[in-house]
């Protein structure tokens, strides 16, 4: 997905739900804070999106622009419409969001992670998508380990969860230092 994509997809989830803010989380968010990353992180066809103020009308987008949908066979990607559950956050997130707004979005507003957060509610999932899409950031040095293992406080995680999540950045960083150029890319 680029940049252009997910401002369409922002335009066009504010037609079918008549709101003016959204969340973007997932990988997808990165398009906010980097307008054009390297092709790894650009693969996903599918933008994970929600409305700020109704976050219950992200069905309707799902529906109407969704996996499957006429839009999605049209344009080769596609919006999914999710809560505020899906990712999890740190504390203050919200505050640190990057504004995607402009002609293409009719002026209704994309907020996009930033990437440290991006990549602990990445981190936080554990997925093996989210394990190499977390080394890719590092490896591209779009965060620097210390910054998001600091930010693990941060996260609405028991103390156990947070001592994994710290251990498996560790590991991850590792990996990106010593592998280098070789890191298995997301």
């Amino acid at each position: 997905m680029t940049r252009d994509e997910l401002e369409h997809i922002i335009r066009a989830s504010a037609d079918v739900t008549d709101q003016y803010e959204f969340i973007i989380v997932g990988s997808q968010s990165i398009l906010g804070p980097v307008p054009n990353p390297p092709e790894v992180f650009t693969m996903s066809a599918e933008a994970d999106i929600y409305p700020l103020q109704a976050p219950e009308l992200a069905d309707r987008i799902d529906g109407a622009i969704g996996e499957g949908s006429q839009f999605h066979q049209t344009y080769g990607y596609y919006a999914q419409g999710v809560g505020p559950e899906t990712a999890i956050l740190p504390r203050g997130w919200i505050d640190r969001v990057h504004r995607v707004q402009s002609a293409a979005t009719n002026q209704r507003v994309g907020y996009c992670l930033d990437l440290t957060d991006l990549f602990i509610s990445k981190a936080a999932a554990g997925r093996d998508k989210d394990r190499e899409f977390c080394m890719a950031m590092l490896s591209h040095r779009y965060v620097r380990p210390e910054v998001v293992l600091d930010l693990v406080s941060a996260m609405p995680l028991d103390d156990a969860a947070q001592r994994r999540l710290k251990a498996a950045i560790r590991r991850w960083a590792k990996a990106v230092e010593t592998l280098g150029d070789d890191v298995p890319r997301a």
